[in-house]
């Protein structure tokens, strides 16, 4: 947006790059994307990219289908016992880090997006429990290194639509509750919308501790910048006016296990002149001297953060901001959709941002779209994760057929996964979205949930 004050083009030496895919035999599938994919990898391990795998196989099982030479465990299910004997294995399946482990073993932490009429919640275990009300929390996967389940147990109980978050660089992981629920609201005892931190290898070291002073807000995803210890935040809220991007300026930066409880300074991002991230279309438009505001009331006591006065210049929203990563000396972070129908300045079928700390610099680097119909693949990004061999996984949240694309430094889009969980009718199909994805500490394997049924799969074969 040239017409933006201190809006100015990037250099794009990759810049209105389309990439379209057709699965052949797989899928009457196509994808777009638009954009200096480069960006999305400087400063990271995922350098080299590839052009894939070939078409996707369909699986006999009817689960999910890969390319030929990658083959997949099942290592969790809904509704299965806990290998802890605390209960059965919660649904709704969603964010998820892999840590390394002792003696070369693998530590899974699962979030669980339950609301408060989810079937199967994660069960109450004493001194993990926020509020024994909330169904949602997260569970923990013990492997060993040969990838088989040694163990599973609650990580943390009684915290409420745990959707996605982020690790830290002392190796817990950041929950977050997408929801603004307070005590009173759907039977819960307490308030809710906070993150919280979870150590896989020792969930009682972390506890139930909420660190409200990141805020109360539907929490999307976190990203940690390793230099300093600030945590970018993103808000999914689902009702106009929509999400804003945060940082947090912890008191004690990287001070490891239960630092960020000593609390520190919530702001949120304006960008001068953009009221509405959508209206941004054009990949490489970048917008200089990123202001941020401090957040009047982090805890909402009185008005959600999103509706608070940020002063007569205002503040920037953005509908449905999802995944967050840290990447080289930047931060990226993903708005899935935006529907002017919905209240949107405009649409969009995905866009992935990048924010650089040292410039005060906001990139819009690509532009996800389907090539012709919504519902087919290539709209709604989701969860992204950097795969460690080279190159980008992508969770997809949309319409019809569900898939983990894999996209190159290069703009080359591929299929790595689709689900095919034998759910709905014939007629009528539900195809339950993948999350989470995450590669193990060796690269070796990729874990990734399915969200429903609930189930979470490691897929292993010949990465490259």
């Amino acid at each position: 947006m040239s017409s933006a004050p201190h809006a100015s083009p990037v250099p794009q030496p990759l810049a209105t790059r389309r990439r379209l895919l057709a699965t052949s035999g797989a899928a009457a599938a196509s994808i777009a994307f638009t954009g200096a994919f480069t960006e999305l990898f400087a400063g990271t391990s995922a350098a080299r990219g590839h052009s894939g795998y070939g078409p996707l196989v369909p699986d006999p099982d009817g689960l999910l289908d890969l390319p030929r030479g990658f083959r997949y465990r099942v290592l969790s299910r809904e509704g299965d016992p806990l290998r802890s004997g605390e209960g059965r294995v919660p649904g709704n399946h969603d964010g998820m880090a892999a840590f390394a482990g002792r003696r070369g073993r693998t530590h899974l932490v699962r979030n669980h997006e339950n609301r408060d009429y989810a079937e199967i919640g994660v069960p109450v275990v004493e001194g993990l429990t926020y509020d024994p009300a909330g169904k949602g929390g997260c569970t923990a996967l013990e492997l060993d290194g040969r990838g088989h389940v040694l163990g599973e147990r609650v990580a943390i109980a009684g915290t409420a639509v745990n959707c996605a978050g982020g690790r830290t660089p002392w190796n817990t992981w950041l929950t977050c509750e997408e929801t603004e629920d307070r005590a009173g609201t759907s039977g819960y005892t307490k308030d809710h919308g906070f993150v919280f931190e979870v150590d896989g290898a020792d969930p009682h070291r972390t506890g139930a501790v909420p660190l409200t002073a990141m805020g109360r807000f539907q929490h999307e995803a976190v990203a940690v910048d390793p230099g300093n210890g600030i945590v970018y935040e993103t808000e999914d809220a689902f009702e106009h006016p929509f999400g804003l991007f945060y940082r947090f300026l912890p008191e004690k930066p990287l001070g490891g296990t239960g630092s960020l409880r000593a609390g520190g300074t919530l702001e949120a991002m304006r960008v001068p002149g953009v009221p509405d991230l959508s209206t941004v279309q054009e990949p490489g438009t970048g917008f200089d001297r990123i202001e941020w505001v401090p957040v009047p009331d982090p805890q909402a006591s009185g008005t959600p953060i999103r509706f608070q006065d940020f002063g007569h210049r205002g503040i920037t929203h953005a509908q449905k901001l999802e995944g967050c990563y840290w990447g080289g000396s930047s931060v990226y972070f993903v708005s899935s959709f935006a529907r002017s129908a919905e209240g949107s300045a405009a649409d969009h079928f995905g866009q992935v941002w990048r924010y650089e700390p040292g410039r005060r610099r906001l990139t819009l680097v690509v532009v996800f779209g389907p090539d012709t119909d919504i519902d087919l693949p290539g709209e709604s990004p989701d969860n992204i994760c950097l795969a460690t061999g080279g190159g980008l996984m992508v969770c997809e949240d949309g319409g019809g057929a569900q898939h983990v694309f894999g996209v190159t430094r290069h703009g080359e889009v591929y299929p790595m996964a689709r689900g095919r969980q034998n759910i709905g009718t014939a007629e009528e199909p539900e195809w339950g979205e993948f999350a989470g994805v995450t590669f193990s500490p060796d690269g070796a394997t990729m874990y990734v949930n399915c969200y429903t049924p609930g189930t979470t799969f490691a897929v292993t074969g010949p990465w490259r």
